[in-house]
Order: structure tokens, then C-alpha cells, then sequence
């Protein structure tokens, strides 16, 4: 019988940035600026990106890891959006799988709060690890990088 363990978790990350929230949130609802900062970021370029964003719409990632004990295996991301306000909320719900085996699933929210000359960010993930699953402390890591990358992405240019 397979191990049919789950695992739950709730993380909180919060980050400030430069830019005000319309354009922090630009950079989570424009197709063009969220594939740099998320799918091809320094784990790997996506082979495959897909965003319609709206209530209802979905984000679906794939791409081959590079490195570490995982390389070569396929990681796929599929989220459903269920709650936007522009410019200061995002609420969706997030699968991985690797290869074929789902180790994750997941509600996500992102708050955006005007702060002097830029935006606070708060990230928060509910989520359930599966069986052999990366579990809450390397999730946590993963977003973490992701939202330095956003940071890259809101920079000047």
C-alpha cells in the first residue's frame, strides 16, 4: 500500500519593495513579466508557460530540473485563480507534481499594502505535502527566491 501521508503547513513571507502596487501587481497579472520572474527563473527556463489571469483563469508551468537530487525530473505547476483585486489582493490555489507523482497542494495569498515609496508584499501558503513530497521548509525557500526575483523584475531597467 503507498504511503498516504499528508502534511500540513502554514508559512507567512513578507517583503517590501520599491515600486507601488499597481506595478507589483502588474508584475503577477502581465504574462510577459511573471514568466521571467517565476517560470524562467535560476532553476531553469520553463519549456512550457501559460497565464490567464482572472477569477477562474489558470497558471501552468512545466519545466525539467536542473540540478540537485531531482535533475532531470519534469515539475509541473497548475494554479487556479479564485480572488483578484487589482492592485492589492491575488488568491489562488496551486498543484505540483513531479513527474507523475503530485506532492502538493496548496492556497496561496498575496496582499500588496502602499507603504512609503513602495509596496508591502505578504505571501501566505496553507498547504498540504504529500508523500515524498519537498516539505514546508524547502517550499518556504522556493518562494522566498521567487519573490527576489520579483524584486530583479521590478528594478529599473
Amino acid at each position: 500500500m503507498p504511503n498516504e501521508s499528508v502534511t500540513h503547513a502554514t508559512y507567512v513571507i513578507e517583503r517590501t519593495y520599491p515600486a507601488p502596487p499597481e506595478r507589483v501587481f502588474a508584475a503577477f497579472s502581465d504574462p510577459g513579466k511573471k514568466r521571467r520572474w517565476f517560470a524562467d527563473s535560476e532553476s531553469g527556463q520553463a519549456e512550457s508557460y501559460e497565464l490567464d489571469f482572472k477569477v477562474g483563469g489558470r497558471e501552468v508551468t512545466r519545466r525539467t530540473i536542473r540540478g540537485g537530487p531531482y535533475k532531470g525530473t519534469l515539475l509541473t505547476n497548475h494554479s487556479q485563480f479564485h480572488d483578484i483585486v487589482p492592485g492589492r489582493r491575488i488568491v489562488f490555489a496551486y498543484t505540483m507534481t513531479m513527474g507523475d507523482t503530485r506532492i502538493s497542494a496548496s492556497l496561496a495569498t498575496v496582499e500588496l499594502s502602499p507603504k512609503e515609496k513602495g509596496t508591502t508584499l505578504v505571501f501566505t501558503d496553507q498547504a498540504a505535502f504529500f508523500a515524498g513530497a519537498d516539505g514546508a521548509e524547502m517550499r518556504e525557500q522556493g518562494w522566498r527566491k521567487l519573490l527576489e526575483g520579483l524584486e530583479k523584475e521590478l528594478a529599473p531597467r
